[in-house]
């Protein structure tokens, strides 16, 4: 039952339309962009890194780091560092693998970043391995599913006026969706007046979320909030830089719309400080970047102090999304799951079995392991 073979996959896939709207007529198409008011890099890519591990009886556990730039780093990192420390091991000593990768690089400070986006690839698939190898799918191996199907909101309505992602949405609405999160940053009065408009075209029933990119100051965030709380938003995710714990802790004591964070952490020690300083009532894991495992604790850490969970889940094909939706399906606490449908299509282009999801919830894969295989001949033919 040892592992013998560790592989990581970098993927590149061409895409035509991006989370936040266009892209840009780069003369280099494989240069990386910013787009303002944001200070992240794009990639005008689908990129993800994927892991498959392999054991000496030939079962194959599938991962998948969150790698939305450079996955080729995510890949060198399993290669050179963790693969290595898995060779020969078994595949069920779960939380052993996990601490024996997570010490490799501990005291060098390597916590957080490409190393635990590639510690979370390996995590996967290694509850992928484990599914398979006991025969059942991972949300019982975590414990049983709190929930038949899990509920989800629409994460972007990449359209550039109010009127046209208004339009959008109620496209979802006719489709049974009714939670939906807005690209915000544009300055106070222009995302109030988005949200206002939303508001207006969907009514009351809607849940609506703003998704601030890290743009504000807390004072600028204040005010956006005391907003948004009169227009019943279901949170305000990501309004300061995220090192500065202690503005989103005044920021979450000042205003009545719920704090979201997360998407830049990978453990519970990074989130820790969040719930004890109450800075954010929603945690926001990645699955990508945090693992089925440490996802799994860093929600029992949040039930603690009465924090919901709403994992973030942005440019995952596939293997990182069923992997999410297990664990999302685990949690005790949770609030809703992050849905790209232009990411979600792509995925299943990779997926010799499809995803479903469809009114306003996914469906859990029911299948040992997580419930997904990678069909590598589609995958080799849509990389760009």
């Amino acid at each position: 039952m040892s592992i013998i073979k560790v592989e990581a996959i970098p993927v590149r896939i061409k895409r035509d339309e991006a989370y936040l709207g266009g892209l840009p007529k780069a003369a280099d198409p494989q240069a990386y962009f910013i787009r303002p008011p944001y200070r992240a890099l794009y990639s005008a890519y689908f990129e993800t890194a994927f892991v498959k591990i392999t054991t000496a009886d030939g079962i194959i556990g599938w991962g998948e780091a969150l790698a939305p730039v450079a996955p080729e780093v995510v890949c060198a990192i399993i290669e050179q560092l963790l693969a290595p420390a898995l060779l020969g091991r078994d595949p069920l000593d779960g939380n052993v693998l996990w601490n024996v990768m997570y010490d490799l690089m501990r005291e060098r400070g390597y916590y957080g970043g490409f190393m635990l986006d590639a510690i979370s690839a390996c995590d996967i698939a290694l509850w992928d391995l484990r599914g398979k190898l006991l025969d059942q799918p991972v949300y019982k191996l975590l414990g049983g599913a709190y929930r038949e199907r899990v509920p989800c909101y629409v994460s972007g309505l990449p359209r550039p006026t109010a009127d046209e992602r208004a339009a959008l949405a109620l496209e979802y609405v006719q489709q049974g969706f009714n939670a939906f999160k807005l690209a915000a940053g544009h300055g106070v009065r222009e995302d109030v007046a988005s949200i206002e408009s939303l508001h207006g075209a969907l009514g009351a029933e809607a849940t609506l979320l703003l998704d601030a990119h890290w743009v504000y100051s807390l004072d600028e965030a204040a005010q956006l909030g005391q907003a948004l709380a009169g227009l019943g938003v279901g949170f305000f995710e990501a309004p300061i830089n995220p090192e500065d714990i202690e503005s989103h802790a005044q920021l979450a004591a000042a205003v009545a719309v719920p704090i979201a964070h997360g998407e830049t952490e990978r453990t519970r020690y990074q989130f820790r400080p969040w719930l004890t300083r109450k800075a954010a009532d929603i945690l926001q894991p990645d699955v990508g970047r945090a693992g089925i495992s440490e996802t799994i604790k860093i929600a029992t850490m949040a039930e603690a102090f009465n924090a919901k969970m709403a994992p973030h889940l942005s440019v995952g094909l596939g293997v990182c999304i069923a992997a999410t939706i297990h664990a999302a399906a685990a949690i005790p606490n949770l609030y809703l799951l992050e849905y790209q449908p232009p990411v979600f299509e792509i995925a299943n282009l990779l997926l010799k079995s499809p995803l479903t999801c469809s009114a306003g919830f996914y469906e859990i894969p029911r299948s040992a392991g997580l419930g997904v295989e990678l069909d590598e001949d589609r995958l080799g033919a849509l990389q760009a």
